[in-house]
């Protein structure tokens, strides 16, 4: 059901403190829900009329040899707030930022809820707003959607899935199999944040510690860089398995080495002191505003320039390249002079994490 209505004004009759079996029904007490939370929260001129589908134009899409770029993705974090964001935050990042480093632009989402019987009408009103924030920073509009209700005990509080639609503009084709040996691999920023933050929130450890997540969205940023290095071979954000997986993602896609430099890499001295205390690789920490391109060599300048220009790239930093040598194979030169693989992770450090 298509739940995002603008002729249909909220109707300011929800009461309930708590979600029911009978939000989820189908009936009056559903609609409440729907209008006085999700439809308050995301009402913008491209929403649909309470028909089964939202119904989108745009030029962009008109334009000869655009690409429709669309992309979906679930997401169950606990705990559902943190510092720095919360479900609903990332869940509209992670969307944008799936669509944005293939070179699309980001134009609408869907959004759908599982919400367990339970669950504080308070807090679906917070993360509601978080969403509706971050679509409008981001540029993007929430045109459908839906919710369902489950019993207590099916679901873990509130589980958020999102699909976005985006354009990608005649001529521009990004992808890890077009990276080359010689290229240069460039993170916008610093890493595991998130994943220390989400570590820390969830206080199973007593840590101690300030660290925000990094959840932002990088489509301006994907702007910047591909205007000033035009010949951008790909990029990915480093969410689950952090900069490890997205590396190694990258190597084997394109059949060739990739090589970093350990003394290059952004982090922050409360991140190395979580790893350090818990055992943990911050490669493979998860984030939700990092991103790792590769560029020629003879445009690195320009977009690290241009990444250090943006909001979103402050700390971006030149991590390595990718060579000819161990095809398919990330390695790492470490501070001591030696070298170690950067393998794939088998399963997860942390799970539920994003």
């Amino acid at each position: 059901m298509n739940v995002m209505a603008p002729g249909n004004p909220p109707s300011g009759r929800l009461r309930a403190e708590r979600v029911t079996l009978a939000h989820g029904g189908g009936g009056k007490a559903m609609r409440d829900l729907i209008d006085d939370v999700f439809v308050a929260a995301f009402r913008n001129p491209e929403m649909g009329e309470m028909e089964d589908q939202a119904r989108l134009t745009s030029a962009a899409l008109a334009e000869p040899g655009a690409q429709l770029a669309f992309t979906t993705d679930s997401f169950v974090v606990d705990p559902l707030e943190f510092p720095g964001g919360d479900i609903g935050t990332i869940a509209v990042c992670g969307t944008v930022n799936d669509l944005a480093v293939g070179g699309a632009r980001p134009l609408w989402l869907s959004a759908s809820f599982i919400i367990e019987e339970g669950v504080e009408v308070a807090l679906l009103r917070r993360i509601a707003a978080s969403m509706r924030r971050a679509a409008d920073e981001a540029g993007v509009a929430i045109v459908t959607g839906d919710t369902k209700v489950v019993g207590k005990g099916s679901a873990d509080k509130l589980f958020v899935t999102t699909a976005g639609v985006g354009v990608i503009p005649p001529g521009r084709s990004l992808a890890a199999s077009r990276i080359q040996a010689g290229d240069v691999a460039i993170v916008n920023g610093v890493l595991g944040d998130h994943g220390a933050a989400i570590l820390a929130a969830r206080g199973d450890m007593a840590l101690t510690t300030d660290i925000p997540s990094d959840c932002r969205s990088l489509n301006g940023l994907m702007e910047a860089v591909i205007a000033a290095a035009p010949n951008l071979r790909a990029a990915r954000d480093a969410t689950r398995g952090g900069l490890a997986s997205a590396l190694n993602e990258m190597a084997e896609a394109a059949g060739v080495g990739i090589e970093i430099e350990e003394t290059a890499l952004p982090l922050r001295d409360e991140v190395k002191g979580v790893c350090e205390i818990l055992g943990l690789d911050p490669l493979y920490l998860a984030n939700e505003g990092t991103l790792v391109l590769f560029v020629p060599a003879a445009e690195s300048e320009a977009a690290l320039a241009a990444m250090q220009d943006h909001p979103a790239g402050r700390d971006a930093k030149i991590i390595g390249r990718a060579v000819e040598a161990h095809g398919g194979t990330v390695v790492m030169h470490t501070l001591f002079g030696g070298q170690r693989i950067v393998d794939m992770l088998v399963g997860e450090q942390l799970p539920r994490i994003c």
